[in-house]
């Protein structure tokens, strides 16, 4: 079965959360309290693979959580997933919605030591390219790029 993206702008929930305080929700709230829920499961071609432990013809390996899959390049991310959208000064808009999506899940398999940290500028990267595909103005996206390449290792790295 072939996995296709989806064409169709993925459908986004805004949790309303009247303690919400943008500067201070990871110190203050904690990881309960998230902005954004994915209302039905997203697909989109990475191009990341898991490198094989062992050399078997026609078997790739992969990363399967509750919300976020991995597999021959294309991530999976299940109805449900939350997170918090563009982080730290960045506003939240149309053209970074989808881009802070898939960087937040990829990050998140990161940090969870199940996805090589050596992946993390060509996740960054890919972050630039859904913000411009999306409509973000090129200059703009440099600097989330910049961004996210100066402060985001910190985040990337196992707990």
């Amino acid at each position: 079965m072939e996995i296709l993206e989806a064409k169709i702008k993925t459908k986004i929930k805004y949790i309303k959360n009247p303690n919400y305080r943008r500067w201070f929700v990871r110190k203050v709230l904690g990881r309960k309290n998230w902005k954004y829920k994915l209302t039905e499961d997203y697909y989109v071609y990475v191009g990341i693979r898991v490198p094989r432990i062992v050399n078997i013809k026609n078997v790739d390996m992969f990363i399967d959580t509750k919300f976020i899959t991995l597999v021959r390049g294309w991530l999976i991310i299940q109805k449900g997933y939350c997170w918090d959208g563009p982080s730290g000064p960045a506003i939240d808009t149309k053209d970074f919605m989808r881009a802070s999506l898939i960087h937040d899940a990829l990050y998140w398999l990161m940090r969870e030591g199940l996805l090589d940290i050596k992946y993390r500028k060509a996740v960054d990267k890919l972050l630039r390219k859904i913000c411009i595909e999306d409509g973000m103005w090129r200059i703009r996206a440099f600097w989330v790029y910049m961004a996210v390449r100066m402060f985001g290792k910190k985040y990337a790295k196992k707990a």
